[in-house]
């Protein structure tokens, strides 16, 4: 017999090499190198009549520019995340730590979809089907055009969906599915890469929209080659702390609608449920009066979001201060202390500073630069900011604030929630017509918002 081959697969970016290497020289990454016995696909399974595709090349002038129908999920949340609801034939990954409600989720959708008439393959590789049907008895998604199927063979799963015929198909999970004829293990690189590779091929040819479900590691990223995310038409992220009872379902790309677009499910023993207002959760248990405390008008794809943002600034007796931050970049952090060293004269150099966005959420955009120097000004001077005072704008290396986008959207969040006043960027104040019920507070440096906010 010949002896097996071997080689290295990198995992973020799927670079091939006979050799080890302790950097990726595809991507430059270290330690992302893992050894697999090299694999011959067969013809036959490639050549198979669902792979193959009778349409021919066509001008681009010749092709209509329809919009892409979609399907409504029957959950508002899920249907804002993907765009307007799913595209048939399109290929989504959803991945989340384990226990946070992937199959929860999958599971209520796959319900919601046979509701409208739609017939549902649910493929698990993780549970039985019993194990199956009973978190159905507990969400009540019981129907009879959701199929069980509980399968990790890939010849066998292309049978199922040829003999149902499905208009949804669910993968649960992708790690566990493997192909007789490739001789790496159930979750290794080739077997992932090809699963879904075959996965991709059945969505477009036979138009199912298909959902994979997907491992994460310890550092939060989905399991498998980086180039996974590539090949899917949309990467959704299930986050949430287990001490809460709120999930964020948040996408990270998506070929038919907007990134960083979220969706806020509460967790109870019924199932997910949705928030359709998350800045009264969010707020509903902020305290008033006190110093370190500031609202934040944030965009989350096209919905506006109000959080809290805390902040504590304390003396030390260590020759370095600390800090620390939760919810946003620690390195926008520290340069919000530098500008508030530099051009205001506040000495921040023997105080330790924590800052926490409430709730655990997570905000990276720039527009929170003005509530963050409110907030951290607001503790070192032990001034409260006005219980009703909403802040957005981005903060310059000179002190300035910058203008942001979608001034409209967020000053009338801030009014519905009933926020009296809101401090912003001057140059955002126009080109829109402003609401009456609300006051509105131009300021173009940190020094004319720290006077306002703090008088």
């Amino acid at each position: 017999m010949a002896k097996p081959k071997t080689k290295f697969f990198c995992t973020e970016c799927g670079y091939e090499s006979p050799k080890w290497f302790g950097k990726c020289p595809g991507c430059q990454a270290w330690n992302s190198m893992v050894e697999e016995t090299e694999s011959v696909v067969k013809t036959q399974g490639m050549n198979a009549p669902i792979f193959q595709s009778k349409e021919k090349a066509q001008s681009i002038i010749n092709i209509e520019s329809d919009k892409e129908p979609r399907i409504l999920t029957g959950i508002g949340e899920l249907n804002r995340v993907l765009g307007g609801g799913i595209v048939p034939g399109s290929l989504v990954l959803v991945g989340g730590d384990p226990g946070i409600g992937k199959s929860t989720l999958l599971l209520q959708t796959s319900h919601a979809l046979t509701t409208q008439g739609l017939r549902v393959l649910y493929i698990s590789g993780e549970e039985s089907v019993r194990q199956t049907k009973l978190r159905a008895d507990r969400l009540g998604a019981l129907s009879a055009e959701l199929y069980v199927l509980c399968e990790t063979n890939m010849e066998s799963i292309e049978e199922a969906i040829e003999q149902i015929q499905p208009q949804f198909l669910v993968i649960d999970s992708i790690q566990t599915v493997f192909m007789p004829e490739v001789t790496s293990a159930p979750g290794s690189v080739t077997q992932v890469r090809e699963c879904t590779t075959r996965f991709m091929r059945i969505a477009k040819i036979r138009g199912i929209a298909t959902v994979l479900v997907g491992h994460v590691t310890k550092e939060g990223a989905i399991a498998g080659p980086r180039m996974l995310e590539h090949m899917v038409d949309c990467v959704l992220y299930f986050e949430g702390e287990r001490h809460h009872t709120y999930r964020l379902l948040r996408a990270v790309k998506n070929r038919f609608g907007s990134t960083n677009e979220i969706g806020i499910f509460e967790m109870g023993e019924i199932g997910l449920t949705e928030v359709e207002n998350p800045s009264e959760l969010f707020l509903s248990e902020r305290p008033l009066g006190v110093a370190g405390s500031a609202v934040v008008a944030s965009m989350e794809g096209t919905r506006p979001v109000l959080v809290e943002l805390q902040a504590l600034v304390a003396a030390t007796h260590f020759p370095s201060p600390r800090r620390m931050c939760t919810g946003m970049d620690h390195q926008r952090m520290a340069l919000i202390i530098a500008v508030l060293e530099k051009r205001m004269g506040m000495f921040l150099q023997n105080q330790d500073a924590y800052l926490n966005v409430a709730g655990g959420v997570k905000l990276d955009e720039p527009a929170i630069d003005l509530a963050v120097a409110v907030s951290i000004a607001s503790s070192f001077r032990d001034i409260s900011t006005k219980p009703y005072d909403v802040f957005f704008g981005e903060v310059g290396l000179t002190g300035e604030v910058r203008g942001v986008s979608r001034a409209e959207t967020r000053v009338k969040e801030a009014a519905k929630l009933g926020f009296r006043r809101v401090i912003m960027p001057e140059k955002s104040m126009k080109g829109w017509k402003h609401p009456q019920d609300i006051q509105i507070i131009g300021v173009s440096t940190v020094a004319d918002a720290l006077a306002v906010a703090l008088d």
